[in-house]
């Protein structure tokens, strides 16, 4: 996997995993980077590949009074004034085709978000940008059939694609992790697992989604033990208050004692 290609991208001969992580949703810009500034000061000591992610909106709500942004322009200006003030490359979600070219003028990696990922207009609008395009595995397809989601990206004359793996639903409000799917994906792209929202709780009756945070070094250690390639993780100082997602995101002040912890497990997987 050649991170080089992805703009300012630094460790990439570290032989680390590589990370995205930031806060669920871009709720403005001091937030936005405080929380960069502490991932960078992290990721370079740790010499982890870094992209910093944010959503600069959210369109997939469970309720119509739901956060959704605080608006598209002034949402990726932030990620591009994060891009520049730290020298990382950002990663956001689309989810409409006029999307795409307008996301793709401020950051370097476009997310297709699970629930459309089968959208192929939505799919090649993102491969078309030339950008990296980190495809969501939906939560009800299978590792396998990820393929053709892949296959869509390079039909479209776009090579820079990732897999990212963010559970299985299980019942009705539950997520999975399947991870045997990691080396199946792997065959066809490069694989992240997407801790934070694996242990998301879906369709809770209050409209708002649960999570199990106390979970997440678990999934993380069985994601670098089964050679993923990136591992994904929503991180906020203020989980309690963060505006999405606060209930399965990571607490910032426990982000470097994971990944000290999740390097040490990679390295000594690579010494084998």
């Amino acid at each position: 996997m050649n991170l080089s290609l992805i703009p300012n991208i630094k460790h990439t001969n570290s032989n680390n995993f590589f990370l995205l992580a930031g806060p669920c949703a871009i709720e403005g810009e001091e937030m936005a980077m405080r929380i960069a500034e502490k991932v960078v000061e992290i990721t370079d000591k740790l010499e982890i590949p870094f992209v910093f992610k944010g959503s600069f909106k959210k369109a997939n709500r469970s309720r119509i009074d739901s956060f959704s942004g605080i608006g598209d322009e002034k949402a990726l200006k932030i990620l591009r004034k994060v891009s520049e003030t730290f020298n990382v490359p950002t990663v956001t979600d689309i989810h409409e085709v006029s999307d795409a070219k307008m996301a793709a003028q401020y950051v370097d990696v476009l997310q297709i978000p699970a629930f459309l990922v089968r959208q192929t207009d939505l799919v090649v609008a993102a491969a078309e940008t030339g950008k990296v395009v980190n495809l969501k595995k939906g939560q009800f397809m299978s590792p396998a059939s990820m393929k053709h989601a892949v296959q869509k990206v390079k039909d479209a004359g776009n090579e820079k694609v990732w897999i990212t793996d963010r559970g299985t639903m299980f019942g009705y409000q539950d997520m999975i992790v399947d991870f045997r799917g990691i080396p199946e994906m792997k065959q066809f792209a490069p694989v992240v697992l997407d801790v934070t929202h694996s242990l998301q709780q879906p369709n809770q009756t209050s409209g708002v989604t649960g999570g199990r945070p106390d979970m997440i070094e678990t999934i993380a250690r069985a994601g670098i033990v089964n050679n993923a390639d990136g591992l994904f993780i929503e991180t906020h100082f203020d989980c309690a208050n963060a505006k999405s997602d606060g209930a399965n995101m990571l607490d910032l002040a426990l982000l470097e004692k994971l990944l000290t912890n999740l390097v040490a497990i990679r390295k000594t997987i690579n010494s084998f």
